[in-house]
C-alpha cells in the first residue's frame, strides 16, 4: 500500500494523500478521523511508515467490527480491504456480485413475514415503522443506529424488503454477541443492490460462527411481538 501514498519515497505519508487512500476502505469519515488521530501520535499531520501501518491495522479492525483503539492492534484480523482495483488484497478477481448472500433463504422468509406485517407502502417501510421493531430487540441505541445506517443501503430513509432483511440479520448477530461491522460486508449487500467491484470495503464472508449461531436464534416473532401493527 505504501507506494500508492508515498509517491516520493520519502518514508512518510501526508494527511491529504492518506485521506484519499483511506476513503477507499468504505469506512465513514468519523471512523477514519479516529483512526488518523490514533495513528498520528505527534499530531503533525504526517504519518511515518510505522504510523501508516498502524492506520492500516486500525482500518482492518474497523472493517471487521472491532473497536478502533490501540488495544485492538494485537487482535488477529484479515488484511484491510480497499476498493482500488489495483490493490492486491481485494478479493482475488471475484466480483462482489458473485458472492452468495449471507442472509439464508429460510431466514429471509421469516424476515419477509415481519416486513409484510408492518404494512409497507409501495414496498417500503419508513423509519417510524422499523424503529419499534429495532427497539424491541433491547440492543443499545448506538448499535441500532449503526444497524439502520448499514441497512439503508440506498440512503433514502426507507427500507425495502431486502434492506429490512439486512437489518434483521444484523440485529440477530448483535443479539448473539457478534459485532456489528462499521461498514457493510460485501456478502451482506443484497444481490439486488450489487454492482461488480463497487461495494465499499469488500470483505470476507461472514464468519462461520455467525452462521452456526444463526440457526439457533429465538423465533423471529420476539422482535415484532410487542410492536403495534397499526399506526
Amino acid at each position: 500500500f505504501l507506494p500508492q501514498v508515498d509517491s516520493t519515497n520519502a518514508g512518510r505519508v501526508l494527511a491529504s494523500d492518506a485521506a484519499v487512500f483511506l476513503k477507499k476502505s468504505g469506512l465513514t469519515d468519523l471512523v477514519l478521523g479516529k483512526i488518523w488521530d490514533l495513528a498520528d501520535t505527534d499530531g503533525k499531520g504526517i504519518l511515518s511508515k510505522q504510523e501508516f501501518f498502524v492506520a492500516l491495522r486500525l482500518v482492518a479492525c474497523a472493517q471487521n467490527g472491532l473497536d478502533v483503539s490501540l488495544s485492538s492492534l494485537n487482535l488477529p484480523v484479515p488484511p484491510p480491504r480497499f476498493t482500488d482495483t489495483s490493490s492486491p488484497l481485494l478479493l482475488s478477481g471475484t466480483a462482489s456480485s458473485d458472492l452468495p448472500w449471507a442472509v439464508k433463504l429460510e431466514d429471509k422468509v421469516k424476515y419477509d413475514a415481519i416486513f409484510d406485517s408492518l404494512n409497507p407502502v409501495n414496498g417500503l417501510l419508513s423509519g417510524d415503522k422499523v424503529k419499534p421493531v429495532l427497539l424491541n430487540s433491547k440492543l443499545p441505541v448506538d448499535i441500532l443506529g449503526r444497524v439502520w445506517e448499514l441497512s439503508d443501503i440506498d440512503r433514502d430513509g426507507m427500507l425495502d424488503r431486502d434492506e429490512f432483511a439486512v437489518a434483521m440479520f444484523l440485529v440477530y448477530c448483535a443479539l448473539e454477541k457478534e459485532p456489528v461491522p462499521m461498514s457493510l460486508p460485501a456478502a451482506l449487500v443484497p444481490p439486488s443492490k450489487r454492482k461488480p467491484l463497487s461495494v465499499p470495503g469488500a470483505m470476507p464472508l461472514i464468519p462461520s460462527s455467525t452462521k452456526e449461531s444463526h440457526q439457533s436464534l429465538p423465533p423471529v416473532g420476539i422482535l415484532a411481538a410487542k410492536t403495534p401493527l397499526t399506526q
